[in-house]
């Protein structure tokens, strides 16, 4: 947290520096930097940064105004202390708009108890819950990863498609964890699958043997895990693999993690998983700008990072304008068509177009379509567990 605090700090001082402070214009980054998500979240704010990074580097930005990352823990999954985090964001350091939340329960917390109220924007890149589509929120909430609602049903297809005809489920406790377990297990009743238990874990336990021990009982091809890669769902992996439960995985995507395989080893080999991903010139793209920035664009939720503050900084520049009231109102304009593609590497071009009056459509590392309610269309990246490293089967 320290090495957090002076990062920001330091950005922040680079850019007084730089340009003084009334051309700074300060974006929120609050992830869960501590709690179940947490070696995952570095690669994310990196993401959301370089983009900002390259925004800045223009100098085309508002007339030479800079972006400075300010950034707030959202622990993943203490509501109080993210809603303490974002309104000191809020209020303290007056964000023009927040990049985050991560995971699903703190950003209903933080968008209904600080950035309704306060007429902030947020662009989540991770909050998946089905329920945040129906979100109150006077359309100040987006998303640039699809809702679990449709990655229940692209879990599913791939069970059927291998032909695993039952299976027990295990999800974490919280809104995320229900969310993506009733989409699945509506799409997979559908499908013709069985699902022999269906229970949620609590997560911060040292010991998940009682809830492997009910799982294995209820029996199923393989077991279901809807968790987190830095808790419960790590524990309860290594419960199974350690007493023989199960032997293979299906695992959801915040599941997905070199942290997990570093934690299981061989016995997670052959298991397989979903994770928001796209393919295409926009992901190739992304590849060049964030390995060059020394950042994996594998990563979970990297891409999505970078679109969320990339939609942020070229809706202030279509409206000309920072205001808070002004950013939700362009970022569907600049995320769909018509307009010049956009692509990770061409931030610069357009915010050119865009200064000149014209359109762009931000295609951006994971193929960026905003439907309904401001969420994105999305597609899913299977993989599987081979060799001990993540290897991708298709896209969906």
């Amino acid at each position: 947290m320290r090495k957090l605090m002076l990062a920001t700090l330091a950005a922040s001082a680079l850019a007084t520096t730089a340009y003084g402070a009334g051309h700074e214009i300060k974006i929120g980054v609050i992830l869960g930097f501590t709690g179940p998500l947490e070696s995952i979240t570095p690669g994310m704010a990196d993401s959301a940064e370089l983009a900002m990074k390259e925004i800045n580097d223009s100098s085309l930005f508002l007339d030479g105004k800079v972006l400075v990352p300010v950034r707030g823990d959202s622990t993943c999954i203490d509501a109080a202390a993210a809603t303490a985090a974002a309104e000191r964001l809020v209020t303290s350091d007056n964000v023009a708009a927040i990049m985050g939340a991560d995971c699903s329960g703190v950003t209903t917390a933080i968008a209904s108890s600080v950035a309704v109220p306060n007429g902030v924007t947020m662009v989540s890149p991770s909050a998946t819950s089905p329920a945040l589509s129906t979100l109150e929120d006077n359309g100040l909430f987006f998303r640039t990863a699809p809702s679990d609602a449709r990655q229940g049903v692209v879990m599913s297809d791939i069970l059927i498609g291998k032909g695993v005809k039952s299976v027990a489920v295990t999800f974490t406790n919280n809104d995320y964890g229900k969310g993506f377990a009733e989409a699945f297990a509506a799409a997979y009743a559908a499908a013709g699958g069985t699902i022999t238990i269906q229970a949620a874990h609590e997560d911060g336990k040292a010991d998940y043997s009682a809830e492997v021990a009910a799982l294995a009982a209820a029996g199923g091809e393989l077991l279901v895990v809807l968790g987190y890669v830095d808790q419960g769902g790590v524990g309860i992996i290594r419960s199974a693999v350690d007493t023989g439960a199960f032997t293979t995985f299906a695992l959801g995507d915040g599941m997905y993690g070199d942290s997990l395989i570093a934690a299981i080893g061989e016995g997670l080999e052959g298991s397989f998983g979903t994770l928001p991903a796209a393919e295409g010139e926009g992901n190739d793209a992304f590849g060049t700008v964030a390995g060059a920035a020394g950042i994996d664009p594998t990563g979970t939720y990297t891409g999505q990072s970078y679109d969320a503050a990339a939609l942020i900084a070229f809706a202030m520049q279509k409206g000309g304008s920072a205001d808070r009231a002004g950013v939700a109102a362009n970022i569907i304009d600049v995320a769909n068509a018509p307009g010049e593609l956009i692509l990770p590497g061409q931030l610069a071009k357009g915010l050119e177009i865009l200064k000149a009056g014209g359109d762009i459509d931000y295609v951006g590392a994971t193929n960026v379509e905003l439907i309904g309610p401001g969420e994105a269309a999305g597609s899913y990246r299977e993989y599987e567990v081979k060799g001990g490293a993540y290897v991708t089967v298709q896209y969906r």
